[in-house]
């Protein structure tokens, strides 16, 4: 018996001194308050899985040689920005004020300025998607450079591996990152051998490992959506590299529903810079390609690029994302997959509804992950008791990721309303100071409404306790989804 109560004294000051540890870590951090006390609960209850869990995923450490390399590609964007004719760039004085503003803020955070000329489509079908990538590959001459979360062999994603061998095999110079984890089994298949039997150059992006767990934080992903072709064509969106007819059938949410932009323009070399910087963190290689920093375009749309992610200082994506919500005036409408915000989204949304601007959030009706549906929802109670009005989108799982704003104002790209999106995730979104654009993600956002119910409170509110305690309990999680 005394051994025992020696035992249980030991593992009782063990306990104590992993508490401790990771109190004085967490503090010392200044992280927000609810992720700071989301692993205070975990590590207090359960202290070895809670200190592992922190270990691996608790920081946001990126590897000092992908930090070295990412510092690498200051020089060729300022070479970059310093060679960008006065034209391209758009007057941030000369738009309206909160516009404006917001031009400026996203400037001052990535080193992207907002540029003119642009012209800009918005394609929401995902045959017209996956035909349109693939045509302008086959017509590439000098280089075509992608980056996905995911690709999934089959169907029409087939036909666009296709057109990027042939494109290798005429001798484009073609360059694709593929996020590790989300791709991980494209990595795995004959396609990856048939495209770099081709000469496509392949890279997988952010691999994860037991080693490199010791390091390098493992659930940081590449999440960004980008074609690059000839550095005078460029897509952008929420639509990975996959053919909804197959992707996923058995997840039991339907089909993937998505958008992309297609652009023209100088705004195509931001985007260029941004795939460089990308390609130079994991190879080690600088790949500016062609860049349309001399020829700019009048009239058009003004885009502006917003990269994001754990690589640069603060949380760009989430200040952008907050002060357009503040400047809406009249209208705010919101399509996210995952839904998931820190308190300082949520404080936004519900004073946007309080001061009268009518804010829509359109979310699927399933999603694939229960965790997430079930935080997502312990959300709905304090929205629509503010005037929010919340549809779930019963089309599908709802992919597209979009924010308007007044309709003359867009931002659209792949960030989800979620903590991961807005803090962690290599992200890309598209700032679009348009009104005709706006008002066409607007429209698409309305036929979303339209195939969608919307919630009502009284109903809501009459849910049964269980599935509120269920809600609630996610809820807790939510720092660290």
């Amino acid at each position: 018996m005394e051994g025992l109560s020696w035992i249980g004294n030991v593992a009782w000051i063990m306990h104590l001194l992993l508490v401790i540890v990771v109190v004085l870590r967490v503090v010392s951090r200044r992280l927000y308050p609810g992720t700071s006390l989301a692993w205070l609960l975990l590590v207090v209850t359960v202290p070895y899985v809670g200190l592992a869990l922190y270990v691996l995923i608790g920081e946001r450490p990126l590897g000092r040689r992908r930090v070295r390399r990412m510092l690498q590609m200051r020089e060729p964007l300022a070479r970059w920005l310093t060679g960008l004719p006065g034209e391209c760039r758009a007057d941030a004085g000369q738009m309206p004020v909160g516009q404006g503003l917001l031009a400026r803020l996203a400037d001052a955070s990535t080193g992207f300025p907002p540029l003119g000329g642009a012209d800009v489509r918005l394609i929401d079908d995902a045959a017209e998607i996956l035909g349109a990538v693939a045509h302008d590959i086959d017509a590439a001459t000098r280089s075509c450079d992608m980056t996905f979360y995911i690709w999934s062999e089959g169907g029409q994603a087939d036909e666009v591996a296709l057109a990027l061998e042939r494109a290798a095999r005429r001798g484009v110079t073609c360059r694709v990152l593929l996020d590790s984890v989300g791709s991980k089994s494209f990595l795995d298949g004959p396609w990856r051998r048939r495209l770099e039997a081709a000469g496509v150059r392949l890279v997988a992006a952010l691999p994860v490992g037991l080693v490199r767990a010791a390091f390098v934080r493992m659930d940081l992903r590449l999440h960004r959506k980008l074609v690059v072709i000839d550095g005078g064509i460029a897509y952008t969106g929420s639509m990975n590299l996959v053919d909804p007819s197959f992707f996923r059938q058995k997840a039991g949410v339907g089909r993937w529903v998505d958008a992309m932009l297609r652009i023209e323009g100088a705004p195509v070399a931001a985007l260029q810079m941004v795939f460089s910087g990308d390609w130079l963190a994991e190879t080690g290689e600088l790949a500016e390609g062609p860049l349309l920093a001399t020829t700019c375009r009048s009239g058009g749309s003004v885009v502006q690029m917003v990269p994001s992610g754990p690589d640069r200082s603060g949380d760009n994506i989430r200040r952008l994302v907050l002060t357009a919500i503040y400047e809406a005036r009249r209208e705010l409408i919101i399509t996210t997959p995952y839904f998931v915000p820190d308190e300082a989204v949520l404080l936004a949304l519900e004073s946007a509804a309080l001061r009268g601007v009518e804010v829509t959030l359109i979310v699927p009706a399933r999603v694939d992950s229960r965790m997430v549906r079930y935080a997502s929802r312990s959300f709905f109670d304090n929205l629509m008791q503010a005037g929010v009005k919340i549809c779930e989108f019963n089309g599908g799982l709802l992919h597209t990721k979009s924010l308007t704003v007044d309709g003359e104002l867009t931002l659209f790209g792949t960030f989800n309303l979620d903590i991961r999106s807005l803090r962690l995730n290599f992200e890309l979104t598209v700032i679009a100071y348009d009104t005709a654009l706006s008002q066409s993600v607007r429209a698409l956002q309305k036929r979303y409404e339209a195939d969608s119910k919307a919630l009502e409170l009284t109903a809501w509110q009459q849910r049964s306790p269980l599935r509120r305690l269920a809600e609630n309990t996610a809820r807790l999680a939510s720092p660290l989804l």
